[in-house]
């Protein structure tokens, strides 16, 4: 059979490949889905691809697969690792931050001022993929960008640098790199005025290079044999599908609760209200990664959070059997009750940390209300992907719960917000899909979301 697209979501432990069918038509339709163990310790990311495209085969009940194009989201072999190098933390570090976390990378450094002799050496250990030096309003602040980029120039570390500082150093940054190995990007200014952020062209030129350098990760050199389209880091790529599906159906949100971690997106500007008292600017598109929320790898961290003895009354059973019992996917009725407990949680928690909230603050002329963090007040969609609020029984109760919990003072989505699950589980493949078939993506997920 003759597929006219593949899409590969290479991950740490397993590759999966979702089949498509009438991309170039006006009624595309998902076919399938196979998998396989990653291949990355073999030293060939393709065995992996291959045993996933058996699978699919068998799946599909099918003699061969043909396909005429493949495209893939990987966060094999670590991921985008990246370290952050800015001026002032809650200015240009943030902004650039928001675009690194924004295009799908994982960030291991944070850096605010002239790095130091220890900085450096953390870089070393953490051998990140990128590495993204801002810092100064355009036509400001100089010297500190251009010390931390001779410090890591002069360092011997030769990671891809990604440079979007004031626009005046742009020339003596490329002096700076010229005779080094690194490979250099220099792009607009991700804080280029205060209280204005510009993070979309970092994010582009950051999925880039991301592609251009992930074949030189471990097992990943004989990828481009079989992948003939975009490859981009998996998290960005549910990012680049909630912000086509936003400009579709308007503001939302999509939450991914996974094993390890727990992922928000969120679309939208926030009302004027908001906006008017608002202490500093944030991005129209967020993504934030909550690294101790996993409902497996990271199950005990939500455990503490909840407490054992509230979790055994809800359960009406001893949780520290459950805890010796809980696998990736949970096979009986007990087991989900109490995976669904442990993503309640981790659903709540990421949101309020996510969102942002109102504070008075009293001087002398009184009272006097401000708002800081992201304003998901406008949000009309809340949608679950990823594969516990895909497939446990009580999701939508478990989205529900955002806007029940809302204690009054915090940016949150209120109760008109309507849920979506992303029942097909393809919001990954269709966020790269849009990169080059954005119509026929657009379709595939209104269709998994039940909206057509």
């Amino acid at each position: 059979m003759k597929i006219d697209l593949l899409v590969a979501e290479i991950g740490s432990t397993t590759t999966v490949v979702n089949a498509f069918l009438g991309i170039h038509t006006s009624d595309p339709k998902f076919l399938g889905q196979g998998q396989a163990p990653t291949s990355v310790l073999e030293g060939d990311v393709t065995i992996g691809l291959e045993g996933a495209i058996e699978d699919l085969r068998k799946s599909l009940n099918l003699s061969s697969i043909d396909y005429e194009e493949m495209l893939a989201t990987s966060s094999a072999a670590g991921g985008l690792k990246m370290s952050v190098h800015g001026l002032v933390y809650d200015m240009t570090v943030r902004a650039a931050k928001e675009a690194a976390l924004g295009a799908g990378a994982i960030i291991h450094q944070v850096t605010g001022g002239k790095l130091r002799r220890t900085d450096i050496k953390k870089i070393k250990e953490i051998s990140p993929n990128l590495i993204l030096i801002a810092g100064g309003v355009d036509y400001g602040e100089r010297d500190t960008a251009l010390l931390n980029a001779e410090m890591i120039a002069d360092s011997g570390i030769k990671a891809p640098i990604i440079y979007a500082g004031n626009i005046e150093n742009q020339e003596e940054i490329r002096e700076i790199f010229k005779e080094k190995e690194n490979k250099l990007y220099v792009v607009e200014n991700v804080y280029p005025k205060i209280d204005e952020l510009n993070i979309e062209p970092t994010r582009k030129v950051i999925q880039d290079a991301f592609e251009e350098h992930i074949i030189h990760a471990p097992g990943m050199s004989k990828v481009r044999t079989m992948i003939t389209g975009p490859i981009i880091p998996t998290p960005g790529a549910v990012m680049e599908a909630s912000k086509v599906l936003q400009e579709e159906i308007g503001d939302l949100m999509t939450l991914d609760v996974g094993g390890a971690t727990t992922d928000i997106h969120s679309v939208t500007e926030g009302s004027e209200e908001i906006s008017r008292i608002l202490i500093s600017p944030e991005p129209t598109a967020k993504r934030t990664v909550e690294g101790d929320l996993g409902v497996y790898v990271n199950m005990k961290n939500i455990v503490d959070r909840i407490g054992k003895d509230v979790l055994s009354k809800k359960l009406n059973c001893d949780v520290e059997e459950l805890i010796k019992q809980h696998k990736p996917i949970p096979d009986t009725d007990q087991l989900k009750e109490f995976v669904e407990l442990l993503t309640e949680e981790a659903v709540l928690t990421s949101v309020y940390r996510h969102g942002g909230k109102l504070r008075n603050l009293y001087g002398p002329a009184g009272k006097k209300t401000f708002a800081e963090g992201k304003d998901l007040t406008n949000i009309k969609w809340i949608i679950g992907t990823g594969g516990a609020l895909t497939r446990l029984p009580h999701r939508v109760e478990i989205l529900k719960q955002i806007a029940k919990s809302n204690k009054g003072d915090y940016l949150l989505p209120n109760k008109e917000a309507k849920i979506l699950i992303d029942d097909d589980y393809i919001m990954a493949s269709l966020g790269v899909l849009s990169k080059k078939y954005k119509e026929a993506a657009l379709i595939l997920m209104k269709k998994s979301l039940g909206l057509l």
